[in-house]
């Protein structure tokens, strides 16, 4: 009874909600009040409009980067394969409240179905910015080369993994590059969003710690350039490492759009071609090879490391034979 009571005041609670990335290697999973863990938290779900950027970087503004993930928790990040996410409005709604008591389809606790039906009014529950699934502006992931979040600039942040036509469902799937292998106390990463229309035209950036998996590149990543509107002209677009989308506040923005854009609506960067993101994983974000020292680090030995270590043992047995009386 009491579990359904909190979730029924998460329900209470999501009416102005909006969206983040779940995970448990994310900023201010359990909220913002240093010694709570709130599993009804909604702090990393708040957009940001119209803030000074001392305020909007990393979400400062409610404290979300104030309050690291747990000791040893990292969002995962396996070399040219994928991590998922969840994308809700309420940690409530994830696998990470409740024992997953309140998941469903959609990031609200609902399955939605009159969402697979043909509609051109603008979702409002839960507040996704979008009248289908179609029309969903793209989300994307950063990565910085830095474990401390206050060395992360917007230049050494890259963009390195878009998902097109979201936020839409809970579950959110993104690609992963040949990235080269994090410091030892993991890389930051951030998670970012602009909707286009069906709502205040603000973005939204969320902090994680995360580290590279597997055997990992050998490139570093190049500097991140500001991207720059160029829908229907792939030459204008920026080429190689971009920052990611910082729009419509006080200060700090690197884009500014003014007009219309083909299909006739205010013009709103994206995650997407309009920008120059093509789906999933960015390749094109990397200098030249040899920048980077590659590793494995799986943790798992190869099949020569094992011989070898079995041809030493061997070795000594035979040198420094052991007598059983």
């Amino acid at each position: 009874m009491i579990l359904y009571g909190f979730l029924w005041l998460a329900l209470g609670r999501m009416v102005n909600a909006h969206v983040a990335a779940w995970h448990k290697g994310m900023y201010c999973l359990n909220g913002t009040v240093p010694g709570v863990n709130n599993q009804n938290t909604a702090d990393a779900v708040q957009p940001l409009y119209q803030l000074t950027k001392d305020q909007w970087w990393f979400h400062h503004y409610n404290g979300c980067d104030e309050f690291p993930p747990a000791e040893g928790d990292f969002l995962e990040l396996p070399v040219n394969g994928q991590f998922t996410v969840e994308l809700a409005v309420n940690r409530a709604f994830t696998t990470l409240s409740y024992n997953g008591a309140g998941i469903n389809d959609f990031g609200d606790g609902q399955a939605h179905p009159e969402f697979y039906r043909q509609r051109t009014e603008c979702i409002s529950s839960p507040n996704i910015h979008t009248q289908n699934e179609s029309m969903a502006a793209g989300t994307a992931f950063a990565i910085s080369y830095n474990s401390d979040i206050a060395d992360v600039t917007p230049e050494n942040l890259v963009v390195f993994s878009v998902l097109q036509h979201t936020v839409w469902k809970r579950v959110a799937t993104y690609s992963v590059p040949n990235l080269p292998a994090c410091p030892p106390d993991g890389c930051i990463c951030a998670w970012g969003w602009v909707p286009n229309g069906c709502g205040t035209p603000n973005m939204y950036m969320q902090g994680f710690k995360c580290k590279v998996t597997g055997r990992t590149g050998n490139a570093a990543l190049a500097t991140a350039k500001p991207p720059v509107w160029c829908e229907g002209k792939p030459s204008s677009c920026v080429s190689g490492a971009k920052q990611m989308i910082f729009w419509h506040q006080l200060d700090g923005n690197n884009i500014e759009t003014s007009g219309y854009d083909s299909k006739g609506s205010p013009k709103s960067p994206a995650y997407s071609t309009l920008l120059g993101w093509q789906n999933g994983a960015q390749t094109d974000i990397f200098l030249s090879a040899g920048t980077a020292t590659s590793s494995d680090s799986s943790g798992a030995l190869s099949v020569f490391a094992v011989l070898g270590k079995a041809i030493n043992y061997i070795s000594i047995l035979y040198f420094f034979p052991i007598f059983i009386y």
